[in-house]
């Protein structure tokens, strides 16, 4: 082997795993939303979530959108705290799923290019503890409890791939009898560099509790 195909091979597995090192580290390190796993489904599972606190903004796209919300977890808030960051990100765009996590989206009913979106805030935030975000054009939400099915995968999540499993997800649901609330999300835990093969993706969908 020539000394020049050598050295990139080795500087190429070094680089390789420095990149598996960040996608653990990162993952490792990131809190997430607890959650009750209820029971398994044939393509999915059902879950219990508690009440949530999420922060939320509309913007001409995600990463105006994602940029207001980090400012307001880096300290545009009340009482100027650094708040960490919380998976899943929640994306929703009208009817359809788009992308994102530990953040949730979706287009608004006036304008399909315009994305709404959510970062969850540690559960040790409440509606009366979370700070007020200083910034007019995010707001604090409070969701209730609910119960939500979700269909797990990984790799990229690219619209034909999340409608894929969207459509298993809801096939699977039919199936059991479960009725869907609202439109599908999906749901991403990992920040944008980490590998693809690690990456951990939901299309989730709130259901009728059973009884």
């Amino acid at each position: 082997m020539k000394p020049l195909t050598k050295a990139v091979l080795v500087g190429g597995g070094v680089v390789f795993a420095g990149w598996v090192g960040w996608g653990i580290y990162s993952t490792r390190k990131a809190n997430s939303v607890p959650y009750e796993q209820l029971r398994i489904l044939n393509g999915g599972e059902l879950r219990q979530y508690p009440q949530t606190v999420l922060v939320e903004t509309t913007a001409p796209n995600q990463w105006i959108a994602f940029r207001q919300l980090f400012r307001y977890l880096s300290g545009a808030n009340r009482g100027n705290e650094s708040i960490s960051m919380t998976t899943p990100v929640e994306t929703q765009r009208g009817t359809s799923i788009s992308m994102t996590a530990p953040v949730r989206s979706e287009a608004t009913e006036t304008d399909a290019d315009t994305v709404r979106m959510a970062f969850y805030l540690p559960s040790e935030y409440s509606p009366e503890t979370a700070p007020e975000p200083t910034d007019s054009d995010v707001t604090l939400v409070t969701e209730p409890q609910k119960t939500v099915a979700v269909n797990q995968f990984s790799w990229y999540a690219p619209e034909w791939r999340v409608a894929r499993r969207t459509r298993k997800l809801l096939s699977a649901l039919e199936g059991e009898g479960i009725e869907p609330v609202g439109d599908p999300t999906l749901l991403r835990y990992n920040d944008p560099w980490t590998p693809p093969f690690m990456r951990r993706n939901e299309v989730a969908v709130e259901v009728v509790e059973e009884g």
